[in-house]
């Protein structure tokens, strides 16, 4: 069954049938965590990097910002099984949208801020797809782990 993962949102599965997806990583970023052994992954969506511009905001929707999601993700992950030493990470979108003058840098800021997470938490990037000025759709298959990309009417494992 395909699962969507909205804007601001977050899904997680064990049931090998499922395939998550996420459309339109432009600046916003997309983490998918996957437990090759129990079979289970998560995907995440997240606008914007620290959540600090908007605590209330964060408090209502955590999955928004990637310092409040991403640690609820790996929780959850945690929580069904998931073990932090089999966990494999892949990461898309950050990418330069309608920022022309390159003065925000959200997309940027939105990586820097998954790496240093992940790393605090002893979890390696295994493969990300990032930056750029297209925006892309990210699935994870849930059966195998296996993460697709599409972008700019191309499709590739991640």
């Amino acid at each position: 069954m395909l699962l969507t993962v909205g804007i601001s949102d977050m899904k997680i599965s064990s049931n090998p049938e499922d395939v998550l997806v996420t459309y339109s990583l432009g600046s916003c970023v997309g983490i998918a965590i996957y437990d090759p052994l129990q079979k289970i992954g998560g995907l995440i969506h997240c606008m914007l990097p620290l959540s600090k511009v908007d605590l209330e905001k964060a408090k209502d929707v955590p999955y928004m910002f990637v310092d409040t999601g991403l640690p609820l993700m790996l929780q959850t992950l945690f929580n069904m099984g998931a073990d932090r030493k089999r966990l494999v990470a892949k990461v898309a979108g950050g990418a330069v949208l309608l920022d022309d003058n390159g003065m925000f840098r959200i997309g940027e800021r939105n990586h820097i801020v998954v790496r240093k997470l992940l790393w605090k938490n002893n979890i390696l990037i295994s493969s990300e797809d990032v930056g750029g000025t297209l925006a892309r759709t990210m699935y994870l298959h849930i059966i195998d782990g296996k993460t697709m990309i599409k972008s700019a009417g191309k499709e590739y494992e991640l």
